[in-house]
């Protein structure tokens, strides 16, 4: 399966997650912060990153602008995973260099397919 780089600070978050995407048989990678993040995109060269907005250090919106503005990263799909689910939220995480997005609370089978999707797209 798919090797996925999951940022996100909330340890509720990370743990539901990368449990469920584990038993589906993809390899997790977690991360805690946006700086974090970045480094781990260019060391473990994921297959997508999921990525919350809101993280300390560095956020996604910086995360994504800048793993998009390198070339040995610029192809990673990143899917937004936020809690900001208003009017435009979307085009923003978008016009951050963001792939696709995906509101919490987290639906797990859309999730699924939105990562599938993203894979495929890249491939």
């Amino acid at each position: 399966m798919a090797k996925i780089l999951l940022v996100e600070d909330h340890e509720e978050i990370w743990d539901f997650l990368s449990r469920r995407l584990k038993r589906r048989g993809h390899d997790v990678v977690l991360a805690f912060d946006g700086r974090d993040g970045v480094e781990k995109v260019r060391s473990e060269r994921p297959d997508v990153v999921l990525l919350d907005m809101n993280l300390p250090v560095m956020d996604g919106w910086t995360a994504a602008r800048t793993l998009k503005a390198e070339e040995v990263t610029a192809s990673v799909p990143i899917i937004a995973l936020t809690a900001h689910a208003m009017s435009g939220d979307r085009q923003k995480a978008i016009d951050a260099g963001c792939d696709d997005y995906h509101p919490k609370p987290i639906d797990f089978s859309k999730l699924l397919t939105q990562i599938d999707a993203a894979i495929g797209r890249a491939a």
